[in-house]
């Protein structure tokens, strides 16, 4: 069984709330825009943590994470991703590397807008955890956690809290 904490777009922003809402998962997911190599050391001091860089990251950023991630976690096949879009709507990068690797669950960031939505086409779960950090348009911060056990994505929860 793997507890996933699934995060996305920090801008260099990461508190005690978001914090205390990842405690108890396994492994942190980060969808990309973390912002600077100082907030994902932060990251990464919580939990072991997988990520992508996004498209307002640095050289610090992208020398150490790359620009996609494909995984296999307790029987289903991830790709993680920054830009992605949503079923019908795909950046074409991301339809390109959906296609090639017909993932379970596909998890993007970027929009800052929570989305979770199965896409019946391509037969996969798209994550997006919105945005955890202060910057962008979004007035609500978000986080997903989920637990994925023997294939199956289950107890799925959602974090919010103001942007202030």
């Amino acid at each position: 069984m793997a507890y996933i904490g699934l995060i996305s777009d920090t801008h260099c922003h990461f508190d005690d709330k978001l914090k205390a809402f990842l405690e108890p998962v396994d492994t942190i997911w980060h969808a990309g825009d973390f912002g600077n190599a100082e907030t994902a050391a932060q990251i990464a001091r919580v939990k072991p943590l997988v990520g992508v860089y996004g498209n307002c990251d640095g050289y610090d950023i992208r020398g150490d994470y790359p620009v996609c991630q494909v995984m296999d976690v307790e029987g289903k096949k991830v790709l993680m991703m920054h830009i992605g879009g949503y079923p019908g709507r795909y950046d074409y990068r991301a339809l390109r590397l959906i296609e090639a690797h017909r993932p379970d669950i596909f998890v993007c960031g970027h929009s800052h807008i929570l989305k979770v939505v199965n896409d019946r086409h391509y037969n996969m779960l798209v994550l997006n955890p919105g945005a955890a950090g202060l910057q962008g348009f979004h007035l609500v911060r978000t986080a997903l956690r989920f637990r994925i056990e023997e294939g199956v994505v289950r107890d799925m929860e959602v974090g919010e809290w103001p942007r202030v």
